[in-house]
């Protein structure tokens, strides 16, 4: 198998990966409680989706 003659500089190196970023999850605010959710998920602090309570959120005890 062919080996490389030159060691490959960390420029052309960064060239070549500059697209295997990472990118945040998009988040979209709840309709009904203005807090940020992922979006086609129910959301975490109230349990609505799509206009209706789906699951029932259980309140920290304190």
């Amino acid at each position: 198998m062919p080996v490389p003659k030159k060691k490959t500089s960390q420029a052309r190196q960064g060239k070549r990966r500059s697209h295997l970023k990472l990118t945040p999850p998009a988040l979209d605010t709840c309709p009904h409680c203005h807090s940020p959710k992922l979006a086609h998920h129910v959301c975490p602090n109230c349990g609505w989706y799509d206009d209706r309570e789906v699951i029932e959120v259980k309140t920290a005890k304190k």
